[in-house]
C-alpha cells in the first residue's frame, strides 16, 4: 500500500476509532478473565489426558502380548509334512486317516488274550510318533530337504505296517484257534 493510500483510509476511518480510556481496574478484570479461561483448558487438558494414558498403555501392553504370543507359538510349531506343498497335505491327511482308522479297528479287535499285542503296538506307534516329531524339526532346520520328506512318509507307512501287521497276527490267532477248536470237536 502507498502512503497516499494509507492516509486515505485514515481520513475515511476518522471519528471511527475507540479512544476513550477504560475505567479504572480493567486492565486487572481483563487478566482475571484470561487466567481463569487458561485454568479451565489446562483441568479440561488434564483429565482428558489421564483418561486417555492409562487406557493407552493397557492397550499397548495388550498388543504386545498378543504379538509376543504368536512370536513364541509360531516357533514352538515345527513345519510338518502339510507345510511343504498342497500335495504333501492330502498325503498326510491320507496317512492320518488310514492311521486312525486302523487304530480304532486294532482297539475293537481288544480281548484279554489279546491286550498285550496291542499294547506293545501301541507303544511303538508311539516311538514312531516321537520320531515324526523328530523329523518335523529336521524339516524347518533343512529347509524341506527332500530326504527329510521321504523320511516322514516312511514313518507314516512303518506305522501302517505296525497296525496292518499286528490285526494281520489277531485273525491268524483267532483262525488258528477256531481250526483247533474244529479239529478237537
Amino acid at each position: 500500500m502507498s502512503k497516499d493510500n494509507l492516509e486515505h483510509l485514515f481520513k475515511n476511518l476518522e471519528g471511527q476509532f475507540d479512544v476513550e480510556t477504560p475505567k479504572n481496574g480493567h486492565e486487572a478484570r481483563f487478566l482475571e478473565k484470561l487466567n481463569a479461561l487458561e485454568n479451565t483448558k489446562t483441568i479440561a487438558q488434564k483429565d482428558s489426558k489421564t483418561y486417555w494414558k492409562p487406557l493407552l498403555a493397557i492397550a499397548a501392553s495388550i498388543a504386545l502380548i498378543i504379538s509376543i504370543s504368536f512370536a513364541v507359538q509360531a516357533k514352538e510349531q515345527p513345519k510338518d509334512l502339510a507345510s511343504v506343498s498342497p500335495e504333501m497335505a492330502e498325503t498326510q491327511q491320507f496317512f492320518t486317516n488310514a492311521i486312525a482308522f486302523e487304530v480304532n479297528k486294532l482297539k475293537a479287535e481288544q480281548t484279554q488274550e489279546t491286550k498285550t499285542i496291542i499294547n506293545d503296538a501301541l507303544k511303538r506307534l508311539n516311538e514312531l510318533e516321537k520320531e515324526y516329531d523328530n523329523l518335523k524339526i529336521s524339516l524347518q532346520e533343512s529347509g524341506e530337504d527332500q530326504l527329510v520328506i521321504y523320511a516322514m512318509i516312511t514313518n507314516f507307512q512303518n506305522r501302517i505296517d505296525i497296525l496292518k501287521t499286528t490285526l494281520q497276527y489277531i485273525e491268524d490267532q483267532k483262525e488258528l484257534k477256531q481250526n483247533n477248536y474244529e479239529t478237537t470237536i
